[in-house]
């Protein structure tokens, strides 16, 4: 079993500074790999800072939690640590917040995937979204934590109102944004030649899902796909910050 990752972050076609954040890590065995993409906010100066912290955060307890791990190590045992990173990333964020009136609106988004074997053990919060592509589907494996999704799912608006929405990426949980932000958790089996894939919605307010499949078929290697992509949104004058991490694995 093998594990191939790449990954990038861009400002964007339209936005004068970067608070996106993303970063990954594979254990010295390969049977582990971690992925991280955060999405700051609060400010250009707050979100730069909210979202290095998260990351910081995450790989900081989590680096020699993939690095101990092995195909015994336990499901509950993996989530339990997940749990334990996005809670110091929020502790890191509250507390700076805390120290300085400039940053008192600062928070992130924070989608964290742990690739245990062919386990993929995935915690977010946010809006950062986190997908499977496999054969001719993106399917996503996270629920945005926004207002207008919960719209979408009590009836009040459709998919086809959403763009027409104005306050459609207001956020209704963000890491250091309160003083607990407990992450949603899935486990999900990945297969031989599956694409993980973690991104800001810099990426998926500017790429139709359908474009990213055409542009893994078009593109060799790992690098070229996450350029591709990030190229994508560029051309699509992407409004936001654009980030990408990819992970595939082959057996």
């Amino acid at each position: 079993m093998q594990y191939h990752v790449a990954g990038q972050s861009h400002r964007g076609a339209v936005r004068e500074s970067n608070q996106d954040v993303v970063d990954w890590r594979i254990n010295h065995a390969g049977d582990q790999a971690l992925l991280v993409v955060a999405d700051g906010m609060g400010g250009h100066q707050g979100g730069e800072v909210a979202s290095r912290l998260a990351v910081d955060a995450v790989i900081e307890s989590l680096e020699p939690a993939i690095a101990g791990a092995s195909s015994d190590t336990t499901n509950d045992a993996i989530q339990e640590d997940l749990e334990r990173a996005f809670a110091l990333a929020n502790e890191r964020i509250v507390s700076r917040r805390s120290g300085d009136r400039k940053l008192e609106k600062m928070g992130t988004t924070l989608v964290v995937a742990w690739v245990s074997g062919n386990q993929a053990h995935i915690a977010h919060v946010g809006d950062s979204r986190c997908y499977s592509l496999r054969d001719s589907e993106a399917v996503c494996l996270t629920r945005d934590d926004t207002v207008v999704q919960n719209m979408l799912e009590d009836g009040s608006i459709t998919e086809a109102d959403v763009p027409n929405v104005p306050f459609r990426n207001v956020l209704t949980r963000a890491v250091g944004a309160v003083e607990q932000a407990a992450p949603s958790y899935r486990c999900d089996t990945l297969e031989q030649g599956d694409v993980l894939l973690l991104c800001s919605d810099g990426l998926t307010d500017s790429v139709p899902e359908y474009r990213w499949l055409e542009i893994l078929k078009e593109s060799d290697g790992m690098e070229r796909t996450v350029q591709a992509l990030i190229d994508a949104g560029l051309a699509n004058e992407a409004g936001d910050n654009v980030s990408v991490v990819l992970l595939t694995l082959e057996y």
